[in-house]
């Protein structure tokens, strides 16, 4: 009985010691995003707009790289970005960008923040886009 509370006791210090850091995704105000964008300076972060090509093209966050998650290449495309780095990610109501979110949380990035209401709230908040 002793050596199979031993060895339990091994396997769960193995499986919590092998899963890695927990990766989170936070959901984030616009005003948060936009604070954390534009007023921080912070060029390390990672701003990515998941929605169709046409959406991106009628209006985006300005500086917001699009990578359509409903794409068979997401996964392929998102390698490009930098694990490391905080990464951004909205659409058009946070429906696609939930979805791009714990894709990339599986693929192990370890700083990702939703936009809560997408592009949609981001506009109800008064605050500029691209086009």
């Amino acid at each position: 009985m002793k050596h199979f509370f031993y060895a339990l006791t091994v396997l769960i210090t193995l499986m919590v010691s092998c899963s890695g850091p927990a990766k989170e995704v936070q959901a984030v105000s616009p005003q948060e995003v936009y604070d954390a964008v534009y007023n921080n300076g912070n060029s390390s972060l990672q701003l990515v707009d998941v929605r169709t090509p046409e959406e991106y093209g009628v209006s985006h966050l300005k500086d917001a790289q699009n990578i359509c998650v409903t794409e068979d290449d997401f996964k392929e495309k998102v390698k490009s970005l930098d694990k490391e780095k905080p990464v951004y990610v909205y659409c058009r109501k946070g429906g696609r960008s939930a979805r791009a979110a714990e894709i990339l949380a599986e693929m192990g990035f370890i700083e990702i923040y939703d936009l809560s209401g997408g592009i949609t709230a981001w506009e109800e908040e008064g605050l500029e886009t691209s086009e």
